[in-house]
């Protein structure tokens, strides 16, 4: 941790980031994007390195290889939603390094989180972050908005304690050094 006033070191893993490599890793991505639309699980390989990581939040887990990623994450995921495609919203490219939001639009079809199939269609939000290595993905950092889609289907993991309590005006949202939590 830097010292008191020291300004932390940002974005040491992109410093140095190969620009000529830009059109390469867009080539990736979007082959890779098309790839998953087509829900392909068995070749998805043509796009990640054997043992590339797919870093994601809690709930989704950590990803070590592609065996991993299709076991752990493709097949469970694709069994959980069907009628499944990827929309981008926006992504940017730079060297090797590539990202990405957006949403997922699936029906809810198999057992999701304990919650067995509702045939509602769901909004998956994300964002992506990919490093491309020798024309396959190495790393791949990932936040899925699983509290989202489990309120879709009808659970809030918040309880109503969310802070969208606070944009509604239903509660207060407290204040650095306030002991109530009124704000006051």
């Amino acid at each position: 941790m830097p010292a008191q006033g020291e300004r932390p070191i940002q974005a040491a893993l992109s410093a140095n980031a190969d620009l000529s490599r830009t059109c390469e890793t867009r080539r990736v991505i979007e082959n890779m994007v098309d790839g998953l639309n087509e829900h392909r699980i068995d070749d998805i390989g043509e796009f990640f390195n054997f043992d590339f990581r797919w870093m994601g939040n809690f709930g989704c887990g950590s990803k070590f290889g592609l065996r991993e990623f299709q076991d752990n994450w493709q097949r469970p995921f694709q069994a959980a939603f069907s009628d499944k495609v990827c929309i981008d919203e926006a992504r940017l490219f730079m060297g090797e390094w590539a990202a990405a939001f957006g949403r997922q639009e699936a029906v809810h079809t198999g057992e999701f989180f304990g919650i067995q199939p509702t045939g509602k269609r769901v909004e998956i939000r994300y964002m992506d972050f990919w490093k491309v290595i020798d024309g396959k993905i190495a790393d791949n950092w990932v936040m899925v908005d699983f509290p989202h889609v489990l309120f879709q289907l009808g659970h809030d993991v918040f309880e109503g304690r969310g802070w969208e309590a606070f944009d509604r005006g239903d509660r207060e949202p407290p204040r650095p050094g306030c002991e109530t939590g009124t704000g006051e």
